[in-house]
């Protein structure tokens, strides 16, 4: 359980320097970090199909579609820099707060699960398992591939503006 909460722990930590950095290719090393330590969290809670894809579509795929559309961008000055990072500052200043509050309270609080994850598959089709045993897994994917769509527009929306 400890090293779930240090694999936890270190998610967050990425996230948030992933949300809180300005440099685009910082940022998009970040996403990839997290999605390794997503992976690695996913492993431990045997859902390994999901592991592969998050780590293969997200730490792979992902971060080489943000790596391209970087080299496509412009270089900005120093100044540039500056202003940005006070402008990220104003704006995302109660983020680190609120991670932080939603983790204490979060300890705090003993729920339990209203779902129930299914035993380790004991089939051998992929096809079969995804479709009919893992839900859960493929709903989580399906959220990362749109995360990393939005993230993609956004980053095309900011190329445009600047």
């Amino acid at each position: 359980m400890t090293i779930n909460i240090i694999i936890i722990t270190a998610l967050v930590t990425s996230a948030l320097w992933t949300a809180m950095t300005v440099r685009l290719l910082r940022s998009a090393v970040g996403l990839a970090i997290t999605s390794a330590i997503l992976a690695i969290l996913m492993f431990r809670l045997c859902s390994p199909i999901a592991a592969v894809f998050e780590l293969s579509v997200c730490a792979g795929l992902i971060f080489a579609i943000f790596i391209s559309a970087i080299t496509v961008t412009g270089r900005i000055t120093n100044e540039q820099i500056v202003l940005k990072k006070k402008l990220r500052l104003r704006r995302f200043w109660l983020l680190p707060v609120i991670v932080i509050i939603a983790a204490i309270v979060l300890t705090q609080i003993h729920f339990h699960a209203i779902f129930n994850l299914p035993a380790q598959p004991v089939e051998n089709n992929v096809k079969i398992i995804l479709w009919n045993m893992r839900h859960l897994d493929l709903l989580g994917q399906v959220v990362i591939l749109l995360a990393g769509a939005f993230g993609v527009v956004i980053l095309f929306k900011e190329w445009k503006n600047d």
